[in-house]
Protein backbone atom coordinates (compact mmCIF):
# COMPACT_ATOMS: atom_id res chain seq x y z
CA UNK A 1 0.00 0.00 0.00
CA UNK A 2 1.04 3.61 -0.56
CA UNK A 3 0.33 6.73 1.46
CA UNK A 4 -0.19 10.19 -0.06
CA UNK A 5 -0.11 13.35 2.04
CA UNK A 6 -1.24 16.69 0.59
CA UNK A 7 -0.47 19.86 2.53
CA UNK A 8 -3.10 22.32 1.33
CA UNK A 9 -3.81 25.83 2.50
CA UNK A 10 -7.04 25.00 4.30
CA UNK A 11 -6.51 21.31 5.05
CA UNK A 12 -4.05 18.46 5.30
CA UNK A 13 -5.45 15.56 3.28
CA UNK A 14 -4.11 12.03 3.24
CA UNK A 15 -5.16 8.76 1.65
CA UNK A 16 -3.96 5.21 1.17
CA UNK A 17 -4.10 3.28 -2.10
CA UNK A 18 -3.50 -0.40 -2.74
CA UNK A 19 -1.40 -2.10 -5.42
CA UNK A 20 -4.31 -1.78 -7.89
CA UNK A 21 -4.57 1.98 -7.31
CA UNK A 22 -7.86 1.84 -5.41
CA UNK A 23 -8.34 4.32 -2.56
CA UNK A 24 -8.75 2.36 0.67
CA UNK A 25 -9.18 5.22 3.14
CA UNK A 26 -8.81 8.98 3.38
CA UNK A 27 -8.67 11.57 6.14
CA UNK A 28 -8.36 15.31 6.57
CA UNK A 29 -7.49 17.89 9.21
CA UNK A 30 -8.36 21.60 8.81
CA UNK A 31 -5.79 24.40 8.83
CA UNK A 32 -6.24 28.13 9.29
CA UNK A 33 -4.46 31.09 7.69
CA UNK A 34 -3.29 34.05 9.75
CA UNK A 35 -3.55 37.52 8.19
CA UNK A 36 -2.01 39.91 10.74
CA UNK A 37 -1.73 42.73 8.18
CA UNK A 38 -3.20 43.53 4.73
CA UNK A 39 -1.51 41.46 1.99
CA UNK A 40 -0.11 38.99 4.55
CA UNK A 41 -0.97 35.28 4.64
CA UNK A 42 0.95 33.06 7.06
CA UNK A 43 0.84 29.68 8.76
CA UNK A 44 2.88 28.14 11.54
CA UNK A 45 4.76 25.13 10.10
CA UNK A 46 4.34 23.34 13.41
CA UNK A 47 0.57 23.34 12.80
CA UNK A 48 1.20 21.39 9.58
CA UNK A 49 3.16 18.78 11.49
CA UNK A 50 0.50 18.46 14.18
CA UNK A 51 -2.19 18.09 11.50
CA UNK A 52 -0.08 15.43 9.77
CA UNK A 53 0.06 13.39 12.97
CA UNK A 54 -3.72 13.73 13.22
CA UNK A 55 -4.45 12.41 9.72
CA UNK A 56 -2.00 9.55 10.26
CA UNK A 57 -3.88 8.58 13.42
CA UNK A 58 -7.19 8.73 11.58
CA UNK A 59 -5.93 6.51 8.78
CA UNK A 60 -4.41 3.98 11.17
CA UNK A 61 -7.78 3.69 12.89
CA UNK A 62 -9.50 3.07 9.56
CA UNK A 63 -6.98 0.43 8.37
CA UNK A 64 -5.80 -1.31 11.52
CA UNK A 65 -5.01 -4.65 9.87
CA UNK A 66 -3.41 -3.31 6.68
CA UNK A 67 -1.63 -0.19 7.94
CA UNK A 68 1.78 -1.80 8.41
CA UNK A 69 1.80 -2.85 4.73
CA UNK A 70 2.53 0.71 3.57
CA UNK A 71 5.74 0.68 1.50
CA UNK A 72 6.12 4.28 0.41
CA UNK A 73 4.93 7.82 1.08
CA UNK A 74 4.41 10.59 -1.46
CA UNK A 75 4.08 14.28 -0.64
CA UNK A 76 2.14 17.06 -2.31
CA UNK A 77 1.76 20.61 -1.13
CA UNK A 78 0.87 24.24 -1.58
CA UNK A 79 3.64 25.87 -3.61
CA UNK A 80 5.83 28.95 -3.09
CA UNK A 81 5.65 29.13 0.72
CA UNK A 82 8.85 30.08 2.54
CA UNK A 83 9.84 28.06 5.60
CA UNK A 84 13.00 29.63 7.03
CA UNK A 85 15.21 27.45 9.23
CA UNK A 86 18.19 28.37 11.37
CA UNK A 87 21.40 26.35 11.41
CA UNK A 88 20.01 24.54 14.48
CA UNK A 89 16.82 23.67 12.60
CA UNK A 90 14.42 26.02 14.36
CA UNK A 91 11.71 27.83 12.38
CA UNK A 92 12.66 31.52 12.33
CA UNK A 93 9.24 33.01 11.54
CA UNK A 94 5.77 31.94 10.35
CA UNK A 95 5.75 30.61 6.80
CA UNK A 96 4.78 33.19 4.18
CA UNK A 97 2.25 31.55 1.84
CA UNK A 98 1.57 31.52 -1.89
CA UNK A 99 -1.26 34.06 -1.49
CA UNK A 100 0.85 36.48 0.55
CA UNK A 101 1.31 39.57 -1.64
CA UNK A 102 3.36 41.88 0.57
CA UNK A 103 6.47 41.59 -1.64
CA UNK A 104 5.24 43.49 -4.72
CA UNK A 105 8.10 46.01 -4.46
CA UNK A 106 10.62 43.18 -4.20
CA UNK A 107 9.31 41.73 -7.48
CA UNK A 108 10.34 44.94 -9.21
CA UNK A 109 13.70 44.77 -7.41
CA UNK A 110 14.33 41.17 -8.48
CA UNK A 111 13.41 41.87 -12.10
CA UNK A 112 15.82 44.80 -12.11
CA UNK A 113 18.83 43.06 -10.53
CA UNK A 114 18.32 39.75 -12.37
CA UNK A 115 17.52 40.59 -16.02
CA UNK A 116 18.03 36.92 -16.89
CA UNK A 117 15.08 35.94 -14.65
CA UNK A 118 12.47 35.39 -17.35
CA UNK A 119 14.72 33.27 -19.56
CA UNK A 120 15.96 31.06 -16.71
CA UNK A 121 12.94 30.77 -14.41
CA UNK A 122 10.39 31.08 -17.23
CA UNK A 123 8.05 33.19 -15.12
CA UNK A 124 7.37 36.77 -14.11
CA UNK A 125 8.39 37.81 -10.62
CA UNK A 126 5.11 37.75 -8.69
CA UNK A 127 4.54 38.36 -4.97
CA UNK A 128 3.31 34.80 -4.47
CA UNK A 129 6.64 33.26 -5.47
CA UNK A 130 9.33 32.40 -2.94
CA UNK A 131 12.24 34.56 -4.09
CA UNK A 132 10.56 37.96 -3.54
CA UNK A 133 9.57 36.82 -0.06
CA UNK A 134 13.23 36.37 0.88
CA UNK A 135 14.05 39.83 -0.44
CA UNK A 136 11.23 41.20 1.73
CA UNK A 137 12.63 39.45 4.78
CA UNK A 138 16.11 40.77 3.99
CA UNK A 139 14.78 44.33 3.93
CA UNK A 140 12.19 44.30 6.71
CA UNK A 141 13.50 41.57 9.04
CA UNK A 142 17.28 41.63 8.54
CA UNK A 143 17.91 40.08 11.96
CA UNK A 144 15.96 37.01 10.77
CA UNK A 145 17.49 36.92 7.30
CA UNK A 146 21.04 36.77 8.64
CA UNK A 147 20.17 33.58 10.55
CA UNK A 148 18.57 31.79 7.58
CA UNK A 149 20.48 28.56 6.94
CA UNK A 150 17.83 26.72 4.87
CA UNK A 151 14.75 27.63 2.86
CA UNK A 152 12.20 24.86 2.49
CA UNK A 153 8.89 24.69 0.67
CA UNK A 154 5.89 23.59 2.79
CA UNK A 155 5.71 19.92 1.82
CA UNK A 156 9.50 19.67 2.06
CA UNK A 157 9.30 20.85 5.67
CA UNK A 158 7.10 17.81 6.33
CA UNK A 159 9.69 15.59 4.61
CA UNK A 160 12.44 17.07 6.81
CA UNK A 161 10.38 16.39 9.94
CA UNK A 162 9.70 12.84 8.74
CA UNK A 163 13.20 11.96 7.59
CA UNK A 164 15.75 14.58 8.63
CA UNK A 165 16.54 15.11 4.91
CA UNK A 166 16.24 18.43 3.06
CA UNK A 167 15.00 17.59 -0.43
CA UNK A 168 12.69 19.20 -2.98
CA UNK A 169 11.30 17.99 -6.28
CA UNK A 170 11.54 19.77 -9.63
CA UNK A 171 7.88 20.82 -9.91
CA UNK A 172 7.77 22.52 -6.52
CA UNK A 173 11.25 24.02 -6.85
CA UNK A 174 10.22 25.56 -10.19
CA UNK A 175 7.86 27.82 -8.26
CA UNK A 176 10.60 29.49 -6.26
CA UNK A 177 12.13 31.61 -9.11
CA UNK A 178 15.49 30.08 -8.15
CA UNK A 179 15.33 27.08 -10.49
CA UNK A 180 16.70 26.93 -14.03
CA UNK A 181 13.48 25.31 -15.22
CA UNK A 182 14.85 24.17 -18.58
CA UNK A 183 17.95 22.56 -17.02
CA UNK A 184 16.12 21.33 -13.86
CA UNK A 185 18.85 22.68 -11.58
CA UNK A 186 19.29 25.56 -9.14
CA UNK A 187 20.40 28.81 -10.77
CA UNK A 188 23.41 30.32 -9.00
CA UNK A 189 22.73 33.77 -10.47
CA UNK A 190 19.09 33.89 -9.34
CA UNK A 191 20.05 32.69 -5.86
CA UNK A 192 22.80 35.30 -5.66
CA UNK A 193 20.31 38.03 -6.58
CA UNK A 194 18.50 37.19 -3.33
CA UNK A 195 21.62 36.94 -1.20
CA UNK A 196 21.50 33.14 -1.16
CA UNK A 197 23.60 30.20 -2.40
CA UNK A 198 23.06 26.52 -3.12
CA UNK A 199 23.97 25.84 0.50
CA UNK A 200 20.62 27.37 1.50
CA UNK A 201 18.71 25.07 -0.83
CA UNK A 202 17.55 21.46 -0.47
CA UNK A 203 18.95 18.90 -2.90
CA UNK A 204 16.80 18.27 -5.95
CA UNK A 205 15.06 15.08 -7.09
CA UNK A 206 12.40 14.08 -9.58
CA UNK A 207 8.96 13.62 -8.09
CA UNK A 208 8.99 9.87 -8.70
CA UNK A 209 12.45 9.36 -7.13
CA UNK A 210 12.95 7.66 -3.78
CA UNK A 211 14.58 10.47 -1.78
CA UNK A 212 14.87 9.15 1.79
CA UNK A 213 13.22 6.93 4.40
CA UNK A 214 11.29 7.60 7.57
CA UNK A 215 13.33 8.32 10.69
CA UNK A 216 13.12 5.38 13.06
CA UNK A 217 11.37 7.35 15.81
CA UNK A 218 8.71 8.62 13.37
CA UNK A 219 8.29 5.14 11.90
CA UNK A 220 7.69 3.73 15.38
CA UNK A 221 5.30 6.52 16.34
CA UNK A 222 3.29 5.97 13.15
CA UNK A 223 3.37 2.18 13.33
CA UNK A 224 5.34 1.81 10.09
CA UNK A 225 8.60 0.16 9.13
CA UNK A 226 11.71 2.33 9.02
CA UNK A 227 12.35 1.18 5.44
CA UNK A 228 9.33 3.13 4.14
CA UNK A 229 10.63 5.31 1.30
CA UNK A 230 9.55 8.90 0.71
CA UNK A 231 9.10 10.02 -2.90
CA UNK A 232 10.19 13.39 -4.22
CA UNK A 233 6.52 14.27 -4.57
CA UNK A 234 5.25 17.39 -6.26
CA UNK A 235 3.73 20.80 -6.01
CA UNK A 236 -0.01 20.50 -5.52
CA UNK A 237 -0.95 21.01 -9.16
CA UNK A 238 1.72 18.73 -10.62
CA UNK A 239 0.74 16.07 -8.09
CA UNK A 240 -2.93 16.52 -8.99
CA UNK A 241 -1.93 15.99 -12.62
CA UNK A 242 -0.34 12.66 -11.70
CA UNK A 243 -3.50 11.76 -9.77
CA UNK A 244 -5.74 12.53 -12.72
CA UNK A 245 -3.45 10.81 -15.22
CA UNK A 246 -2.36 14.05 -16.93
CA UNK A 247 1.10 12.75 -17.74
CA UNK A 248 1.27 13.04 -21.53
CA UNK A 249 1.73 16.14 -23.70
CA UNK A 250 -1.67 17.67 -24.45
CA UNK A 251 -3.34 16.41 -21.26
CA UNK A 252 -5.02 19.19 -19.30
CA UNK A 253 -7.11 19.79 -16.21
CA UNK A 254 -8.75 22.54 -14.19
CA UNK A 255 -8.41 22.52 -10.41
CA UNK A 256 -11.01 24.34 -8.33
CA UNK A 257 -9.50 24.59 -4.87
CA UNK A 258 -8.59 27.59 -2.75
CA UNK A 259 -6.97 28.87 -5.94
CA UNK A 260 -7.98 28.04 -9.50
CA UNK A 261 -5.58 26.43 -11.96
CA UNK A 262 -5.65 25.58 -15.65
CA UNK A 263 -2.84 23.06 -16.23
CA UNK A 264 -1.52 21.71 -19.57
CA UNK A 265 1.27 19.13 -19.97
CA UNK A 266 4.17 19.91 -22.36
CA UNK A 267 7.08 17.83 -23.66
CA UNK A 268 9.46 20.79 -23.47
CA UNK A 269 10.05 23.99 -21.54
CA UNK A 270 7.75 26.63 -23.10
CA UNK A 271 8.04 29.88 -21.15
CA UNK A 272 5.72 32.79 -21.93
CA UNK A 273 6.07 35.10 -18.93
CA UNK A 274 4.76 38.18 -20.75
CA UNK A 275 1.22 36.81 -20.40
CA UNK A 276 1.72 35.80 -16.74
CA UNK A 277 1.50 32.15 -17.80
CA UNK A 278 3.54 29.90 -15.53
CA UNK A 279 6.01 27.43 -17.05
CA UNK A 280 7.14 24.79 -14.54
CA UNK A 281 8.67 21.32 -14.44
CA UNK A 282 6.22 18.46 -14.11
CA UNK A 283 6.57 16.01 -11.21
CA UNK A 284 7.77 13.34 -13.67
CA UNK A 285 11.09 13.33 -15.57
CA UNK A 286 11.39 15.00 -18.99
CA UNK A 287 8.01 16.72 -18.76
CA UNK A 288 7.03 20.33 -18.15
CA UNK A 289 3.74 22.15 -17.96
CA UNK A 290 2.11 25.50 -18.54
CA UNK A 291 -0.31 26.84 -16.00
CA UNK A 292 -2.60 29.81 -15.53
CA UNK A 293 -3.41 30.59 -11.92
CA UNK A 294 -6.17 32.65 -10.33
CA UNK A 295 -5.68 33.28 -6.64
CA UNK A 296 -9.32 32.93 -5.55
CA UNK A 297 -11.55 30.14 -6.85
CA UNK A 298 -13.54 27.77 -4.63
CA UNK A 299 -12.47 29.97 -1.71
CA UNK A 300 -14.66 32.74 -3.19
CA UNK A 301 -17.68 30.49 -2.81
CA UNK A 302 -16.70 29.60 0.77
CA UNK A 303 -16.25 33.30 1.54
CA UNK A 304 -19.69 34.15 0.15
CA UNK A 305 -21.39 31.29 1.99
CA UNK A 306 -19.92 32.50 5.28
CA UNK A 307 -21.06 36.03 4.46
CA UNK A 308 -24.69 35.03 3.89
CA UNK A 309 -24.91 32.23 6.45
CA UNK A 310 -25.31 29.38 3.99
CA UNK A 311 -23.32 26.34 2.93
CA UNK A 312 -22.05 25.39 -0.49
CA UNK A 313 -24.49 22.53 -1.08
CA UNK A 314 -27.55 24.63 -0.23
CA UNK A 315 -26.38 27.66 -2.16
CA UNK A 316 -25.51 25.71 -5.31
CA UNK A 317 -28.92 24.04 -5.19
CA UNK A 318 -30.51 27.51 -5.12
CA UNK A 319 -28.29 28.64 -8.01
CA UNK A 320 -29.34 25.63 -10.07
CA UNK A 321 -32.98 26.80 -9.92
CA UNK A 322 -32.26 30.13 -11.65
CA UNK A 323 -33.61 30.58 -15.16
CA UNK A 324 -31.41 31.92 -17.95
CA UNK A 325 -33.24 35.26 -17.68
CA UNK A 326 -32.40 35.42 -13.97
CA UNK A 327 -28.78 34.57 -14.71
CA UNK A 328 -28.63 37.34 -17.30
CA UNK A 329 -29.87 39.84 -14.68
CA UNK A 330 -27.46 38.65 -11.98
CA UNK A 331 -24.64 40.97 -10.86
CA UNK A 332 -21.13 40.56 -12.26
CA UNK A 333 -18.52 39.37 -9.78
CA UNK A 334 -14.78 39.98 -10.00
CA UNK A 335 -13.16 37.25 -7.86
CA UNK A 336 -9.98 39.15 -7.00
CA UNK A 337 -10.24 38.79 -3.23
CA UNK A 338 -6.47 38.21 -2.93
CA UNK A 339 -5.33 40.17 -5.99
CA UNK A 340 -4.72 38.17 -9.17
CA UNK A 341 -1.99 36.37 -11.07
CA UNK A 342 -2.86 35.21 -14.58
CA UNK A 343 -3.30 37.22 -16.70
CA UNK A 344 -3.05 40.46 -14.72
CA UNK A 345 -0.16 39.97 -12.26
CA UNK A 346 -1.95 42.51 -10.08
CA UNK A 347 -1.65 42.14 -6.30
CA UNK A 348 -3.83 45.24 -5.86
CA UNK A 349 -6.88 43.95 -7.76
CA UNK A 350 -9.95 43.68 -5.55
CA UNK A 351 -13.22 41.77 -5.61
CA UNK A 352 -16.35 43.49 -6.93
CA UNK A 353 -20.09 42.85 -7.14
CA UNK A 354 -21.37 45.09 -9.95
CA UNK A 355 -24.99 45.70 -10.87
CA UNK A 356 -26.84 44.87 -7.66
CA UNK A 357 -30.48 45.96 -7.28
CA UNK A 358 -33.34 45.28 -4.86
CA UNK A 359 -33.96 42.12 -6.89
CA UNK A 360 -30.48 40.74 -6.17
CA UNK A 361 -30.93 37.79 -3.84
CA UNK A 362 -28.63 35.15 -2.42
CA UNK A 363 -29.02 32.80 -5.37
CA UNK A 364 -28.24 35.46 -7.99
CA UNK A 365 -25.16 36.60 -6.07
CA UNK A 366 -24.09 32.97 -5.67
CA UNK A 367 -24.44 32.50 -9.41
CA UNK A 368 -22.32 35.62 -9.96
CA UNK A 369 -19.57 34.13 -7.77
CA UNK A 370 -19.24 30.83 -9.61
CA UNK A 371 -19.60 32.60 -12.96
CA UNK A 372 -16.85 35.07 -12.00
CA UNK A 373 -14.51 32.18 -11.24
CA UNK A 374 -15.37 30.61 -14.61
CA UNK A 375 -14.63 33.95 -16.29
CA UNK A 376 -11.25 34.03 -14.54
CA UNK A 377 -10.56 30.62 -16.05
CA UNK A 378 -11.54 31.98 -19.48
CA UNK A 379 -8.94 34.73 -19.09
CA UNK A 380 -6.35 32.08 -18.26
CA UNK A 381 -7.30 29.93 -21.24
CA UNK A 382 -7.06 32.94 -23.56
CA UNK A 383 -3.42 33.69 -22.67
CA UNK A 384 -2.50 30.00 -22.78
CA UNK A 385 -3.83 29.91 -26.33
CA UNK A 386 -1.65 32.91 -27.08
CA UNK A 387 1.27 30.90 -25.69
CA UNK A 388 0.62 28.15 -28.23
CA UNK A 389 -1.38 25.70 -26.08
CA UNK A 390 -4.38 24.07 -27.76
CA UNK A 391 -6.80 22.04 -25.63
CA UNK A 392 -9.41 19.52 -26.76
CA UNK A 393 -10.98 18.94 -23.36
CA UNK A 394 -10.22 19.44 -19.66
CA UNK A 395 -10.61 17.27 -16.61
CA UNK A 396 -12.02 19.02 -13.53
CA UNK A 397 -10.58 18.23 -10.09
CA UNK A 398 -10.63 19.67 -6.60
CA UNK A 399 -13.52 20.52 -4.29
CA UNK A 400 -15.34 22.46 -7.02
CA UNK A 401 -15.52 19.28 -9.10
CA UNK A 402 -18.34 18.07 -6.85
CA UNK A 403 -20.76 20.62 -8.37
CA UNK A 404 -22.37 19.61 -11.67
CA UNK A 405 -23.77 23.13 -12.03
CA UNK A 406 -20.31 24.68 -11.80
CA UNK A 407 -18.81 22.10 -14.17
CA UNK A 408 -21.46 22.83 -16.81
CA UNK A 409 -20.95 26.57 -16.42
CA UNK A 410 -17.19 26.18 -16.97
CA UNK A 411 -17.84 24.08 -20.08
CA UNK A 412 -20.17 26.79 -21.41
CA UNK A 413 -17.81 29.68 -20.63
CA UNK A 414 -14.69 27.98 -22.03
CA UNK A 415 -16.52 26.34 -24.97
CA UNK A 416 -14.64 23.19 -24.04
CA UNK A 417 -15.77 19.70 -22.99
CA UNK A 418 -15.24 19.18 -19.25
CA UNK A 419 -14.99 15.75 -17.62
CA UNK A 420 -15.01 14.82 -13.97
CA UNK A 421 -13.49 11.62 -12.67
CA UNK A 422 -14.28 9.08 -10.00
CA UNK A 423 -12.23 10.22 -7.00
CA UNK A 424 -11.31 13.50 -8.74
CA UNK A 425 -11.77 15.48 -5.53
CA UNK A 426 -8.79 13.61 -4.04
CA UNK A 427 -6.47 15.83 -6.08
CA UNK A 428 -2.93 16.15 -4.81
CA UNK A 429 -3.20 13.42 -2.18
CA UNK A 430 -3.93 10.78 -4.82
CA UNK A 431 -1.09 12.05 -7.00
CA UNK A 432 1.24 11.99 -4.01
CA UNK A 433 0.33 8.37 -3.27
CA UNK A 434 0.95 7.47 -6.91
CA UNK A 435 4.38 9.15 -6.78
CA UNK A 436 5.13 7.07 -3.70
CA UNK A 437 4.13 3.97 -5.65
CA UNK A 438 6.49 4.96 -8.49
CA UNK A 439 9.31 5.55 -6.00
CA UNK A 440 8.78 2.01 -4.73
CA UNK A 441 9.18 0.60 -8.24
CA UNK A 442 5.72 0.93 -9.78
CA UNK A 443 5.28 0.99 -13.56
CA UNK A 444 4.21 4.41 -14.82
CA UNK A 445 1.68 3.02 -17.31
CA UNK A 446 -0.15 1.20 -14.54
CA UNK A 447 0.31 3.78 -11.80
CA UNK A 448 -0.64 6.89 -13.80
CA UNK A 449 -3.72 5.65 -15.61
CA UNK A 450 -6.63 8.05 -15.89
CA UNK A 451 -9.41 7.41 -13.34
CA UNK A 452 -12.81 6.47 -14.78
CA UNK A 453 -14.91 9.36 -16.10
CA UNK A 454 -17.78 10.20 -13.76
CA UNK A 455 -19.56 12.87 -15.82
CA UNK A 456 -19.02 14.62 -19.15
CA UNK A 457 -20.22 18.19 -19.69
CA UNK A 458 -20.48 19.52 -23.24
CA UNK A 459 -20.77 23.24 -24.02
CA UNK A 460 -24.36 24.40 -24.41
CA UNK A 461 -24.44 26.70 -27.43
CA UNK A 462 -27.70 28.33 -26.27
CA UNK A 463 -25.84 29.94 -23.35
CA UNK A 464 -22.93 31.25 -25.43
CA UNK A 465 -24.33 34.70 -26.42
CA UNK A 466 -25.35 35.64 -22.87
CA UNK A 467 -22.06 34.48 -21.40
CA UNK A 468 -20.04 36.28 -24.08
CA UNK A 469 -21.81 39.56 -23.21
CA UNK A 470 -21.23 39.07 -19.50
CA UNK A 471 -17.57 38.08 -20.01
CA UNK A 472 -16.98 41.26 -22.00
CA UNK A 473 -18.49 43.32 -19.15
CA UNK A 474 -16.40 41.39 -16.62
CA UNK A 475 -13.21 42.30 -18.47
CA UNK A 476 -14.28 45.93 -18.89
CA UNK A 477 -14.94 46.23 -15.14
CA UNK A 478 -11.41 45.11 -14.35
CA UNK A 479 -9.96 47.62 -16.83
CA UNK A 480 -12.04 50.38 -15.23
CA UNK A 481 -10.81 49.35 -11.78
CA UNK A 482 -7.21 49.69 -12.93
CA UNK A 483 -7.90 53.05 -14.61
CA UNK A 484 -9.58 54.37 -11.46
CA UNK A 485 -6.67 53.25 -9.31
CA UNK A 486 -4.13 54.85 -11.62
CA UNK A 487 -6.03 58.12 -12.05
CA UNK A 488 -6.87 58.67 -8.38
CA UNK A 489 -4.14 56.77 -6.57
CA UNK A 490 -6.91 55.25 -4.44
CA UNK A 491 -6.64 51.61 -3.44
CA UNK A 492 -8.66 49.52 -1.00
CA UNK A 493 -5.55 47.47 -0.21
Amino acid sequence: MYLGIDLGTSEIKALVIDAQGAVLASAGEPLTVQRPHPHWAEQNPQSWWQATHSVISQLRAKLPEQWAEIKAIGLSGQMHGAVLLSREGSVLRPAMLWNDTRSAAQCEQLTRIAPELHDIAGNLAMPGFTAPKLLWVAKHEPEIFQHVASVLLPKDYLRWMMSGEKVSDMSDAAGTLWLDVGKRDWSDSLLSACGLTRDHMPRLAEGSDATCVLKSDIARAWGLGDDVVIAGGGGDNAASAVGIGAVNPGDAFISLGTSGVLFAVNDKFRPNPQSAVHAFCHALPNLWHQMSVMLTAASALRWFCQLVGSNETTLLAEVAQLSQAQQRQAPIFLPYLSGERTPHNDPFATGVFHGMTHNSDRASLGYAVIEGVAFGMADGLEVMKQAGTTLQQCSLVGGGARSDRWAQLIADVLSLPIVTHVGGEAGGALGAARLGWLAAGGDINQVCSKPPVARRFLPNAENAPMLAERLALYRQLYRQQVELRLSTGFSLN
